[in-house]
């Protein structure tokens, strides 16, 4: 029996006792293994998303890739009545910025280059062309000489939209200017959770109860749930911050997955019932959400309350679609699964991607319905680990002082979410049809 305490690292040893005495154990990621289908996301985020981080503040980069948002919009109506070959100037800005992320405020692109073919929309028609002189003496936006590669008789209206459509150099030219987009610099936070079994005095540990005779470990097993569901709630809901306690220490709060992304990315409306919202919004919806320059995947993890799994398991058959598709037009492809972590997942594949439905039950009184899309490429688990100790879920019996007749257990993890590229996860929000 000695080896069953056995001190190698990361092993997992069947069977070992609570009761050994004065015990630190890793219990990392089987702490999600308890009841999974109450905590989805925590499991999700332990089982495909876990990565240590060695500082308790941890920064972390976004790159987002520009070369797929070269894209421009026309400041202010613009008349050009210019022939094949002839030069014209063009104001242009972007509320693209320099770490490729969308801005309220229109700037000035950092894109352009001298050899660019550009397309913008015309009134009737698309038109190219070629860059041969750029002005970025105003930082909100840049002055394009162009030359039309194409007979040009329109007024371009104000915000007509461009692109960087490609580049053109005649033989035996040199080599052209170069630029570069801007990595984006973010920062989260470990978050200490402590659940303690309180302390039984030697007689209560002794003594057997009715039902569960040691109430011990019933009361300890309870406790690891709280503190699983402890983590869960704030990998949702928990809004980052760095603070300190009234003595002065650091204290710090993880961010949650639902505010964050309803403070930096984008909420989606639907509206319950018949009157409601329509297949084509829904359609819609997906397409934006799936659309590729913002770095998305084709897959989608959807943490759902059981009123949001309702209605999507509806829109297979009838109340939904039936009142707003044909008779024998297309359906969406929906299909209950079982997951890999012990869950039931609906699956609703569409044209633009794949929502892997799970049900969250934690998702419920105010936010009953709230759906949150989660892009897990872009998101990770961050228990704090360095130095060779980690602050990943541990059990610390025995933590009650020497002289007490009586015994004290607590479990303790130190870790955060780590929530990049916002804009590829997105909130949907449910209201009552009016």
């Amino acid at each position: 029996m000695a080896d069953q305490y056995s001190l190698t690292p990361d092993g997992t040893v069947q069977g070992v006792s609570i009761n050994d005495a004065r015990r630190v154990f890793n219990f990392g990621e089987r702490v999600a293994e308890l009841a999974p289908q109450q905590s989805p996301f925590f499991v999700y985020l332990s089982k495909v998303a876990k990565k240590p981080t060695n500082d308790p503040v941890f920064k972390f980069m976004e790159q987002r890739h520009q070369w797929q948002r070269r894209t421009f919009s026309v400041k202010a109506a613009q008349a050009v009545d210019v022939a094949k070959g002839a030069s014209f100037d063009l104001i242009v800005d972007s509320v693209i910025d320099k770490y490729g992320k969308t801005v309220s405020t229109p700037t000035q692109p950092s894109f352009f280059l001298e050899g660019q073919v550009v397309a913008f929309s015309g009134p009737a028609a698309v038109y190219n062309a070629k860059i041969t002189d750029i002005d970025v003496s105003d930082a909100s936006e840049a002055t394009l000489t162009l030359t039309a590669l194409q007979v040009i008789d329109a007024t371009i209206a104000d915000n007509a939209e461009g692109l960087v459509v490609g580049s053109a150099f005649a033989e035996a030219t040199g080599a052209p200017d170069g630029w570069k987009d801007e990595l984006y610099n973010r920062e989260g936070y470990c978050q200490i959770f402590k659940t303690a079994i309180p302390l039984f005095s030697g007689t209560a540990l002794s003594t057997e109860y009715r039902g569960r005779p040691d109430e011990y470990r019933r009361v300890w097993q309870e406790k690891l749930m709280e503190h699983k569901m402890d983590i869960e709630n704030a990998m949702l809901f928990g809004v980052g911050s760095s603070d300190e306690d009234s003595t002065g220490a650091p204290l710090r709060y993880s961010w949650g997955i639902l505010p964050y992304t309803e403070a930096n990315s984008t909420t989606y409306p639907f509206t319950y019932g018949e009157a409601g919202s329509t297949y084509d919004d829904f359609l819609e919806a997906m397409e934006q959400i799936f659309h590729p320059e913002s770095g998305n995947s084709g897959n989608k993890l959807v943490l759902a309350s059981r009123k949001v799994i309702s209605w999507f398991n509806k829109l297979d058959a009838g109340s939904f679609l039936g009142n707003t598709v044909p008779s024998g037009g297309y359906k969406l492809d929906i299909a209950n699964i079982p997951g890999a972590f012990g869950h039931e997942v609906t699956r609703v594949n569409t044209i633009f991607g794949n929502l892997h439905l799970v049900q969250e039950p934690l998702l419920r009184g105010p936010y009953e319905d709230y759906a949150v899309m989660v892009d897990m490429s872009n998101v990770a688990y961050r228990p704090l680990s360095g130095n060779g100790k980690s602050r990943d879920t541990q059990i610390k019996t025995n933590i009650q002082d020497l002289d007490k007749d009586g015994r004290k257990d607590m479990v303790l993890t130190e870790a955060g979410l780590e929530i990049s590229l916002p804009e590829t996860h997105c909130i949907l929000k449910w209201n009552a049809a009016a």
